[in-house]
């Protein structure tokens, strides 16, 4: 795959996407459209499968409506609420975290920047640019395990770590396809191009995959 395959690669997924059960972060932006879910869903998420999210989101947001409802829980009674989420103890410690360091650095308002955000605790580059994206609107390249390996199984990139990845697609990925390109990758990454045992037969974008050894055609 080269940037020439962009827009054949984007409208292939993008159908792809559409007929497969979308991310949960993709879910609560339907549902809510409150950045203040759509940045305690994506913490969360981190380290977790979807099914899993899913539950302990609908049971953490049936309590926890802004902010500072987490104030009325303790760190103790957060992990029980959001377990079995990975890293939940931690994760529960930066929830807990959250409403004071949004008071301090931002005036309680869930800020809409990449440097913003990763002020806030739990939060690194890859929360913070699926935030800006789904939260606000903007263009943003969110890269996760999922766009990491599939665009270094496509031949796109030769990157060493997921920062590398963010840095080389900002350069090259137009920017049309910013706010999406992790919605797809990782709806593709869970269903068809796993990290072990792909399903290279029902690949739909198998002549721009070296893996397959597919000749191309336009």
């Amino acid at each position: 795959m080269t940037p020439d395959d962009f827009s054949t690669v984007n409208r292939r997924l993008k159908k792809e996407y559409h007929s497969k059960k979308a991310p949960i972060v993709d879910l609560i932006k339907v549902k809510t459209q409150d950045p203040f879910c759509i940045l305690v869903a994506t913490i969360l998420s981190a380290r977790t499968k979807d099914e899993t999210t899913s539950v302990v989101c609908g049971r953490l947001f049936k309590v926890v409506k802004k902010p500072h409802d987490f104030d009325a829980f303790t760190v103790k009674q957060l992990e029980k609420l959001i377990h079995p989420i990975g890293f939940f103890r931690t994760k529960a410690k930066h929830l807990k975290e959250l409403p004071a360091v949004l008071d301090r650095e931002f005036g309680g308002v869930i800020p809409d920047t990449i440097d913003g955000l990763c002020q806030l605790p739990g939060v690194g580059r890859k929360t913070a640019n699926l935030v800006v994206a789904m939260a606000f609107d903007k263009p943003a390249i969110c890269v996760d395990v999922h766009v990491h390996r599939i665009c270094n199984r496509l031949g796109l990139l030769k990157t060493k770590t997921p920062l590398e990845t963010e840095m080389k697609l900002r350069e090259i990925l137009p920017k049309r396809y910013w706010k999406t390109w992790n919605s797809y990758l990782v709806s593709y990454g869970q269903t068809l191009c796993t990290p072990t045992g792909p399903h290279c037969s029902t690949c739909v974008i198998p002549e721009f995959c070296p893996r397959l050894g597919v000749k191309r055609s336009r």
